[in-house]
């Protein structure tokens, strides 16, 4: 490890989760942020170039293929960007003897049950975009002796795309939505695991050769349906001063089945995150206040900016 401020290259910046982490990462190092033209994790040239150039000691990866039902029909390109992109990070930081920090999915497990999932409970992805999830990490695990993997879920934030700004916008156009109500989940804010990116990569900047590697999970206390979300979520905007013709009461639960999609979606998405706590003393908020300080953002704005 270098002894002056390490180099950190960030990939994925026009995302939600990589443009959170640009701003926040700054306090650390030199923080080469990279958009997908600088660094085409589908492109394997890009990815070596790019590593290359900059010579960065920690390499930090939200970047990823996220659209979930176009993975159905486009394994190659979710499994190139997810799979492959991971494992040639991962090699050239362990030739270098960089950190590679990951991020990765609930998707990863089956969705079954009620129990939150474990770091070490099995993989047993049910769609494309899982599977090609699970094989970046596995190829993390393979190729990378420093490595953190950090699974989350239902991330949102004020930047990009997501499921509050959709519900938002939603609720400002219509007068009745229905909303799936048998998906069980915590929604995390990228502010939230900005933060947690920053204080790990602070620990392992003080202690390279005694910090704890590995997988964790990261997510949001406490737990909701998408339904229960979408209800508070429409309820606090009101509260923050945003102009609905929805109200939470006009949001009607149903079922999975009855909104069917190309990729299954994971039932229980429930993350049991006490490794990342015990390990590093952190104390992670409940999901609401990080809607709360979504909405305090958003609902402040001119309604035209909130268009996806």
């Amino acid at each position: 490890m270098a002894e002056h401020a390490p180099t950190i290259l960030l990939t994925g910046i026009n995302g939600q989760l990589g443009h959170q982490l640009q701003s926040a990462l700054a306090p650390l190092g030199a923080v080469v942020a990279l958009s997908r033209a600088e660094l085409d994790l589908g492109q394997a040239d890009s990815i070596r170039q790019a590593l290359e150039r900059h010579q960065p000691d920690i390499i930090v990866n939200p970047a990823a293929y996220t659209a979930v039902d176009r993975a159905e029909s486009e394994p190659e390109q979710a499994h190139a960007v997810n799979a492959a992109a991971p494992a040639l990070l991962a090699q050239w930081a362990a030739r270098r003897q960089a950190l590679l920090l990951h991020y990765s999915t609930d998707y990863v497990f089956s969705g079954a049950g009620e129990q939150p999932w474990r770091e070490d409970d099995a993989a047993e992805p049910r769609s494309v975009y899982g599977q090609s999830k699970w094989a970046g990490e596995q190829a993390v695990r393979a190729a990378a002796p420093r490595h953190l993997i950090l699974r989350t879920s239902w991330v949102f934030g004020a930047h990009g795309g997501n499921f509050l700004k959709t519900i938002l916008r939603l609720a400002r156009e219509r007068d009745s939505l229905s909303v799936v109500a048998d998906q069980i989940g915590a929604p995390t804010s990228t502010a939230l695991i900005a933060d947690v990116t920053v204080a790990l990569l602070r620990a392992y900047l003080r202690d390279p050769a005694g910090f704890a590697y590995g997988s964790y999970h990261l997510a949001a206390q406490g737990e909701t349906s998408w339904h229960g979300y979408a209800q508070l979520l429409t309820a606090e905007a009101v509260k923050q001063g945003c102009v609905l013709r929805l109200r939470p009461a006009d949001i009607a639960p149903i079922a999975t089945a009855d909104y069917p999609l190309p990729a299954p979606r994971p039932a229980n998405s429930r993350l049991d995150c006490a490794k990342l706590r015990q390990t590093f003393g952190l104390a992670l908020p409940r999901w609401e206040t990080g809607v709360q300080q979504v909405l305090a953002e958003l609902c402040a704005q001119p309604q035209t900016k909130d268009k996806q």
